[in-house]
C-alpha cells in the first residue's frame, strides 16, 4: 500500500503551477493521489490571499480537516502559498489550528519531503530565508495538453492594492537556457500549449547578470521545432514594449491573444494605484498592439471601488472599457488587505456603492462581448482542440476565443480550420472543415 495525498489549491496559475510541483515532490517520495472517496495521508493546501475570500475558503477547509484529523490522527495537513507568507499569518495558523504539521511560506515549498518525515506532534513553520530558483523541482503535470513553465517568480511593482510583492518577494528570472529546454522537452512529449508564468512577464530578464529582454526570450521559444502555441501571463501595460509585440507578430507561435490589466480608466485613481500609465498612455499601448497585429484578442483585468473612486472616476473606467472592447474582462471590487497601503487610505467606498459600479460594469461587457461574437459568425479560424466535454470538442482560436464544434476525444491536442457558425450569449459555434 502507498501513503496517498491529496492537494487543494487557491488562487492564480501560478498556484496550480506550484500544485503541480507539490505533486511531483510527493510522488517521488512514493505518494499517489488519493482518489475522492478516501482520506489520503497528507493533505496540503497551497493558499492565496490576494483577495479575503480565499482567505476565508481555506480556513473553512482547515475547520473541515480538523474534523477528519480527529477521525484519522496519522494524517498530516501542512499549508503553504501566498497565505502563509503574510507578515503574523504562520503564527495565527499555528495558534488557530494547531493540529497542522507544517506552515511553508513560498519560498521554502521544496522542503515539504524533509517536513513530512518529522515527527508528528508539533507544528513546523518555514518560512523566508533562501529565495535561490529551485530548477530541480519534479512536477507532475495535471492540465492535459497544456504545460505551464515559469519564467520568473516575484513583483517589484507594489501596486498599492496588492500583497503580491510583500509574499513572492521581488523579481528573480530565471536563466533562459532553464526555460528554453523544459519547452523542448514538453515539446516532444507532445504538449501543444505551453504559458509562459511570471507576476510581469514583460519585465524578465532585467535581474539578470546577462541581461536578456523578454522579446528576445519569445524570438528564441519561437524557433523551437514542432507545432504548439505559446501564451503567457501576466503583463504589466506600462512595460509592453514595441519589440515584444513585433516578436509576437512575427511568430508563428506565439498566441494573438493578450492580458494587459488597466485596473481603473481614471488617471487620479490609477495613480493612487501606483499603476505608473494614464489611461490615455494604456490606449496608446492597446493601438500599437492592434495596429502589429490586427486579429489580437484582449482581456483585462478591472477593479471598481478602489479608495476614494468618485462616480466620475467609475464613468471613466467605463469609458475604457467601451473603447477598448475586450474579449474578456475580469471584474473585481476593491477589497481591503492588510499590509497593502490602500487598505488604511481615507474615502473607503461604501460596498452598496461598489456592488452597483460593478454591475453596471458586467453587463457592460456583456454586451460588447455578444458584439464581438456576432462579428466572429462567418469567419475561419485556427483552432486548438484543448477538450473534449458532453460530446463535443472545445477548442480556442489564435486570438483566445473559445469555440465549440462537433468532434471526437481522440482530437484533443489537434489543430484545426474551423468556420463559425453561431454565437450564443457571446459563445462561439462552428463547423470543423
Amino acid at each position: 500500500m502507498h501513503n496517498t495525498y491529496r492537494i487543494i489549491t487557491y488562487g492564480c496559475q501560478m498556484n496550480v503551477h506550484e500544485s503541480e510541483k507539490i505533486a511531483g515532490m510527493l510522488e517521488e517520495q512514493g505518494y499517489c493521489l488519493a482518489a475522492e472517496t478516501e482520506t489520503p495521508d497528507v493533505v496540503v493546501l497551497n493558499t492565496c490571499c490576494v483577495r479575503e475570500s480565499a482567505e476565508t475558503r481555506v480556513l473553512g477547509n482547515l475547520g473541515i480537516l480538523k474534523k477528519a484529523k480527529e477521525q484519522h490522527p496519522a494524517m498530516k495537513i501542512v499549508v503553504c502559498g501566498c497565505m502563509t507568507q503574510a507578515d503574523g499569518a504562520a503564527q495565527r495558523l499555528q495558534a488557530r489550528c494547531p493540529f497542522l504539521h507544517a506552515v511553508l511560506g513560498t519560498h521554502n515549498i521544496y522542503r515539504l519531503p524533509e517536513v513530512l518525515v518529522r515527527p508528528a506532534g508539533k507544528t513546523y513553520i518555514e518560512i523566508g530565508g533562501d529565495t535561490a530558483i529551485r530548477e530541480d523541482m519534479p512536477i507532475a503535470r495535471t492540465s492535459g495538453i497544456n504545460a505551464w513553465v515559469n519564467i520568473m517568480y516575484g513583483c517589484n511593482n507594489f501596486c498599492t492594492y496588492c500583497i503580491v510583492p510583500y509574499v513572492r518577494g521581488r523579481e528573480r528570472s530565471r536563466e533562459r537556457k532553464h526555460i528554453l529546454n523544459d519547452i523542448r522537452r514538453l515539446v516532444q512529449d507532445g504538449y501543444k500549449q505551453i504559458t509562459l508564468l511570471g507576476q510581469n512577464v514583460n519585465s524578465y530578464g532585467t535581474d539578470l547578470t546577462e541581461k536578456h529582454s523578454f522579446a528576445s526570450l519569445l524570438q528564441e521559444i519561437s524557433a523551437i521545432d514542432g507545432k504548439f502555441r505559446v501564451k503567457f501571463m501576466t503583463s504589466h501595460p506600462k512595460d509592453i514594449l514595441p519589440e515584444t509585440i513585433d516578436a509576437i507578430a512575427q511568430s508563428d507561435k506565439m498566441s494573438h491573444f493578450i492580458h494587459m490589466p488597466a485596473q481603473s480608466g481614471s488617471d487620479r485613481i490609477l495613480q493612487s494605484m501606483h499603476r505608473h500609465y494614464t489611461a490615455s498612455e494604456y490606449l496608446r499601448k492597446i493601438d500599437m498592439i492592434r495596429n502589429k497585429i490586427p486579429d489580437a484578442g484582449l482581456s483585462g483585468d478591472m477593479m471598481v471601488g478602489f479608495p476614494t473612486e468618485t462616480e466620475a472616476d467609475f464613468a471613466d473606467t467605463m469609458q475604457l472599457t467601451e473603447r477598448v472592447r475586450y474579449n474578456n474582462l475580469y471584474t473585481f471590487i476593491y477589497s481591503k488587505r492588510s499590509g497593502t497601503p490602500a487598505a488604511v487610505m481615507d474615502g473607503q467606498v461604501p460596498i452598496a456603492e461598489k456592488k452597483q459600479r460593478i454591475r453596471r460594469l458586467i453587463d457592460l461587457q456583456f454586451t460588447i462581448g455578444n458584439a464581438l461574437a456576432a462579428e466572429s459568425v462567418g469567419k475561419t479560424y485556427t483552432v486548438l482542440c484543448t477538450e473534449y466535454k458532453n460530446g463535443k470538442c472545445i477548442g480556442e482560436t489564435n486570438c483566445g476565443k473559445a469555440v465549440v464544434f462537433a468532434g471526437e476525444q481522440n482530437l484533443v491536442g489537434q489543430f484545426f480550420s474551423v468556420k463559425i457558425t453561431q454565437n450564443k450569449n457571446s459563445k462561439l459555434y462552428g463547423e470543423r472543415l
